[in-house]
């Protein structure tokens, strides 16, 4: 037997590297066609776009030396530690943490994490049962990483883990990448909308890669995503509109692209990093601890050093 991993975003792949760093046989299986999760870089126009998360900050000491080591190979790079606030009157400097981002997108990073292991993509699972099991076949222990709703789905509500999942709520966004065919904008780097009724933040696409593309990303509101669950294509009008009334562009973009995630982040923090039950099922994710990239890579490797522990005391 083995441990299977369901989820290759970022904290199902740093708890699949633990293991086999620790000797244990892994499996990571996701639905999707690529690794990443809510990293996700799609190539629009010869170039890959970050559509999921915007950038990641790094607090962690341990993960700090993961960033360290992409940043030697060309995978990441400091960006910016002051943002902007959009709306109101005029700009407004938004100081804090160094973000950071990927010159070939943020799933590069997980795709590198990724490297060498047991990975199958396309690869849908209907049901986590106790055991445990995956779809029927017997496993060492299980970890779902991956948002609560969806884990809802794999397991059963009066289990441990159908404990830890029921009743959370997230929040969706519609993310809009918009082209244009030169740079209409003052310097930007991202920007934070308060307060807005169509968008929350703005991102220089361009800016956060280094490529100098002239490429804008926002994400809608919860309330515009929902609007539009049906249909996100039909966001890309209003979301349009109103960053070019921030901006005040000109003119409209050349080509446009709607990305919906229903589940973008949770309406509230957690003060626990996983779970682990006794029937041997795990939780992983951003889901755990705040919402943030570094939060999902210290949840996922804290919940792979438990997995493990729990595998050399039994």
């Amino acid at each position: 037997m083995a441990v299977v991993v369901v989820g290759a975003g970022i904290a199902g792949v740093a708890c699949a590297r633990v293991l086999v760093e620790a000797g244990v046989a892994v499996r990571v299986l996701d639905r999707a066609r690529a690794v990443g999760g809510r990293m996700a870089s799609t190539r629009l126009h010869g170039r890959p776009v970050d559509l999921g998360a915007a950038y990641f900050t790094v607090r962690d000491p341990e993960f700090a030396q993961v960033v360290a080591a992409w940043r030697t190979a060309g995978l990441a790079r400091p960006w910016s530690d002051e943002l902007t606030v959009l709306g109101g009157p005029g700009r407004r400097p938004a100081p804090g943490p160094m973000r950071w981002a990927a010159p070939g997108g943020l799933r590069s990073l997980v795709a590198d994490l990724a490297e060498g292991l047991d990975v199958e993509l396309d690869h849908p699972v209907a049901a986590v049962g106790p055991g445990p099991t995956v779809d029927g076949e017997p496993a060492d222990a299980v970890v779902l990483a991956m948002p609560d709703p969806q884990a809802l789905r794999l397991v059963a509500a009066d289990s441990p883990a159908g404990h830890e999942l029921v009743g959370r709520r997230w929040r969706p966004v519609i993310a809009v990448a918009a082209g244009w065919e030169r740079r209409q904008w003052a310097p930007l780097r991202a920007g934070f909308v308060n307060d807005h009724p169509v968008l929350t933040i703005v991102a220089d696409d361009g800016d956060r890669r280094g490529d100098g593309a002239p490429v804008l990303v926002v994400h809608t509101t919860a309330a515009v995503a929902r609007a539009y669950d049906a249909q996100p294509e039909r966001a890309v009008g209003p979301a349009v509109a109103a960053v070019r009334e921030l901006l005040d562009l000109p003119e409209p973009p050349a080509w446009t692209h709607a990305h919906r995630w229903r589940l973008a982040s949770p309406a509230a923090d957690r003060d626990r990093m996983f779970h682990l039950g006794a029937d041997g099922v795990g939780l992983a994710g951003d889901g755990w601890g705040s919402a943030r990239v570094e939060t999902a890579w210290c949840s996922g490797t804290g919940l792979g050093r438990a997995v493990v522990a729990g595998l050399r005391s039994g």
